[in-house]
Parts: structure tokens; C-alpha cells; sequence
């Protein structure tokens, strides 16, 4: 759903069309003109029409039932038909202001005729609902996808796009048909760049609430998901995937081989690398060069182990205790999509390096070196170059006696 107020009714006449289709060989010759809408539209589909802009499209909603109630007579039936019960906060006022405007010329408004409400709940075996969770992408973002029945009809995705560090960085509301819904779920779960598992719905609510409680201070929510927030905030101490895949599942025994067999994922690319903020990283990087580039001229080994000594003070820097946390939930949350694919060995692995960076212990520095291996790999390759061509070159630079 689109924020309120942030297209015109034309347009929202136009998404309108697309999802009632019964209605859209009305709705699209109308060219936006509420007058010209309400002739071709038969009193039900007028209803109809008017309702799921309420809902769907608040701001244009509001803008035709000022149009319709400003004229009075026939042009006002639609809005004594629709009842603001169910309907968004924003709907019930725009549908009651425009009751204020009729009462205040003397138009009489019943109680709305419930045999002609069409937005109607479906039955309760009719629901439908769901929840997805995505594996977590290389930059540490993943998508979380809530699914229920929509009170006009089909179903309502919510996709989320959640990240640590940036907190929610993308929220949007989509209305759609049943069967559609339902390939997408299809499509979402086996496709093979970043797939989703099922979840449940709480513990998914409960990932999206502990995202949105890292949002950055500085940069507003996304305002669709100050709008639908309420909606996807479970009860307190509900637990995330994440914590549900600690709460079933046991760490692997040895945890070293643990360890290296979750570093291997991330030097293969199967996980992580999940990076720092760049400007933390950039003075590494810098750094990292310094120590490739000296004017020293030094051996192979020596220069290596410069480098080396540069990572291992950079997984110092990179992963204080903010970053470490967040790392570790990362790990858990990336724990239960290895658990729901059977792949148990690597949901273990991962619950033992979720404990080593919350821990903040020597045993995850193998990881913590994968990751920054891996995120600074266009550094390090540089740096190798640079290091041999120095090799090269050392005779012009030794001072001689």
C-alpha cells in the first residue's frame, strides 16, 4: 500500500482496476473523474470501488468521498452504505468526515445495510495466512514476508528488508490476489538466489520489532512501516527464528571444527561476509596498504607478516561489542534457515559462532578474519601486487654501504 496522500485519485483509480477486475471495465473509462466514475459503476461496484480506495489508497479514498459527499443525492449513496467498522483509522475519518458534511445539510445517515457491505472478512476456513524469512545476503540484509487475508478480498503481503546496522530498510504492503499469493510462496521458497523458509508468524513479528529497535536515529522509518508497525509488533518476549533455532537445536561438540567449518563458509561465499560500516573498514584498508607499500624494503615473509598483523588489529576494531552482537544474532537467525533446509550441521555451526562473537572470545577471531578476508579481498590482492613489484624492484632501493 502507498503512503497516504501520495498519489493522485487517477492513479489510485488505476491500482483500483487492477485489483477489482470485475470492476476495472467501469473503473479505467472514467479517465480519474469521480462524477464520470460514478455513472459508469453500478451502485454495488460503487460501493466496492470506494470501500477498497479506503482502505487501500487512503488519501485518494478520502478525496472521492469528499467529491461524492459535496454533491449530495445519489452521488453520496455509496458513502451510507460503508461502514467504518474494519476500516483503517485513517478511512473511519475520512468516511466520517464526509458523514459530517451530508448531516450538515440535513441528509439523513442510517446505520449502514450489512447485506451490502462487500468487504466482508472471508471465513475463517477460507484464511490465510503466512510467514517467510530470507537468508541473510552478503551485506547482512535478509526479507521478511507476512501474508494474510485482506478484508476486501485475496490476501496482503508485507515485505520487510532488514539489515542490523541499518535497521528497516525497506517496508512495503502489497494487495493481490489468493492464487497469486500463494505461487509467490511457491517462488520465494525454492528459488535458488536467496530463498525464503516458512517461520512463524510471531517469531517473524518479533525479528521485524528487534530490527526496527536498531533503526539509526538519524534517518526516518520507512513510512509505510510507521503506518503498519502496529500490525506487525507480536507480544513481548516472543522469540525470533533465531532464538527459536537455539531453543531446538544443540551446538556441535567440537567447536573448533565448528568454527573452521563456518569460517569455510564465508572464504567459499556461502555466508556472510556481513561488513562493517565504511568508515570503519576504509582506515583498515588504508592501513592494510601502508603495511603492502612500505618504502622499507623487506622480505616476502616479513611483509606477510605485516598484513597479517594489520587483519588481526583489524578484527579487534571491526568487532567491538555492538558489532559482535550483532554479528552473533546474524549467525542465529542464519542458524534456523540452515535448521528448516535439514542442513543441521551447518544450523549448529552457526549457533556456535553466534556464542563465540556474543562472547566476544578467541574463538571467533577464525570467522571474524574469513569475514574481513573476504570483504577486503580487492585490498589484500592489491596489496600482494604491490609487494612483489617491490620484490622486483629492491635493488634500486637498498641503500649501499
Amino acid at each position: 500500500m502507498s503512503p497516504p496522500n501520495q498519489i493522485g485519485l487517477p492513479e489510485a483509480l488505476e491500482r483500483a482496476a487492477s485489483a477489482l477486475k470485475q470492476d476495472a471495465d467501469a473503473i479505467r473509462p472514467a479517465n480519474g473523474d469521480p462524477f464520470a466514475l460514478l455513472d459508469l459503476l453500478d451502485p454495488d461496484a460503487a460501493v466496492r470501488v470506494l470501500e477498497w480506495l479506503l482502505v487501500n489508497e487512503p488519501g485518494a479514498g478520502a478525496e472521492l468521498a469528499d467529491e461524492w459527499a459535496d454533491a449530495g443525492g445519489d452521488a453520496a449513496a455509496p458513502l451510507i452504505k460503508i461502514s467504518p467498522d474494519g476500516l483503517p483509522k485513517q478511512a473511519r475519518k475520512a468516511l466520517k468526515r464526509a458523514h459530517h458534511r451530508m448531516r450538515s445539510r440535513g441528509e439523513s445517515i442510517p446505520e449502514p445495510k450489512q447485506a451490502a457491505v462487500v468487504a466482508k472478512l472471508p471465513d475463517v476456513k477460507d484464511e490465510i495466512a503466512a510467514a517467510l524469512v530470507s537468508v541473510v545476503d552478503a551485506r547482512g540484509t535478509r526479507v521478511a514476508y507476512l501474508i494474510d487475508a485482506h478484508p476486501m478480498g485475496g490476501a496482503r503481503l508485507m515485505v520487510a528488508a532488514l539489515n542490523e546496522s541499518l535497521g528497516v530498510v525497506e517496508f512495503d504492503v502489497f494487495n493481490s490476489g489468493r492464487s497469486k499469493i500463494k505461487q509467490f510462496i511457491r517462488d520465494t521458497t525454492n528459488r535458488k538466489q536467496y530463498p525464503a523458509v516458512s517461520a512463524p508468524i510471531d517469531a517473524v513479528q518479533a525479528l521485524i520489532t528487534r530490527i526496527a529497535g536498531y533503526h539509526p536515529s538519524d534517518r526516518p522509518l520507512p513510512r509505510s512501516f510507521s503506518e503498519w508497525r502496529a500490525r506487525v509488533r507480536p507480544a513481548e518476549g516472543t522469540p525470533t527464528p533465531g532464538e527459536l533455532a537455539r531453543a531446538e537445536l544443540a551446538e556441535s561438540e567440537d567447536t573448533d571444527a565448528a568454527i573452521a567449518h563456518v569460517a569455510a563458509l564465508v572464504s567459499d561465499g556461502k555466508l556472510g561476509p556481513w561488513p562493517a560500516a565504511s568508515e570503519v573498514l576504509q582506515p583498515i584498508a588504508e592501513a592494510l596498504n601502508d603495511a603492502a607499500c612500505g618504502v622499507v624494503v623487506v622480505s616476502p615473509t616479513a611483509r606477510q607478516e605485516q598484513i597479517d598483523r594489520a587483519i588481526e588489529e583489524a578484527i579487534d576494531t571491526v568487532f567491538d561489542e555492538a558489532f559482535a552482537r550483532r554479528t552473533a544474532e546474524r549467525f542465529e537467525e542464519s542458524s534456523y534457515f540452515y535448521w528448516k533446509l535439514d542442513q543441521i550441521d551447518d544450523a549448529s555451526a552457526c549457533l556456535v559462532a553466534a556464542t563465540a562473537f556474543r562472547s566476544q572470545d578467541s574463538s571467533c577471531r577464525p570467522i571474524g578474519r574469513a569475514m574481513l578476508e573476504v570483504i577486503l579481498a580487492p585490498v589484500l590482492k592489491a596489496a600482494g601486487e604491490s609487494s612483489k613489484e617491490q620484490e622486483g624492484d629492491s635493488d634500486s632501493l637498498l641503500v649501499e654501504p
